[in-house]
């Protein structure tokens, strides 16, 4: 198993794992961090739209090379919430213990980027194989 397989499966999993309960935990968020949540349209408009990139991450871990161009955009899903957080974080406007899942978001991001990079070589021989081969 390659790099760019094992960081885009282990996001993958792990993004499951820590997005698909928030559809059961609204009211606990309600509870733990005021205000309640006031559209909860968002909440789970959010909740799914996350659901769906840890999908495409898993996609990606099958078949990194042929869905290369799909590591950009994911990199860009990591920074916008770890790179949010973080803003709002030095504004004042976000707890130290919401920091957590964004700093691992940046990690991921880092990753994913590292992963592209990797793919790099292999993606341009494919290329090459198929533009010029018999």
């Amino acid at each position: 198993m390659n790099f760019a397989t094992r960081v885009y499966l282990i996001a993958g999993v792990y993004g499951t794992v820590v997005v698909a309960p928030l559809y059961f935990l609204e009211s606990t968020i309600n509870r733990g961090f005021p205000p309640p949540v006031s559209h909860p349209e968002y909440f789970y408009g959010f909740v799914g739209v996350a659901l769906c990139w840890q999908v495409l991450f898993l996609v990606l871990a099958r078949d990194p090379i042929r869905y290369r161009p799909m590591m950009i955009p994911a990199v860009l899903e990591k920074l916008s919430f770890g790179g949010a957080s973080l803003v709002l974080f030095l504004q004042g406007r976000l707890a130290s213990v919401q920091l957590g899942p964004a700093f691992i978001d940046l990690v991921f991001a880092v990753l994913f980027g590292m992963a592209y990079r990797s793919t790099g070589s292999v993606a341009a021989t494919t290329d090459g194989n198929a533009r010029g081969g018999a």
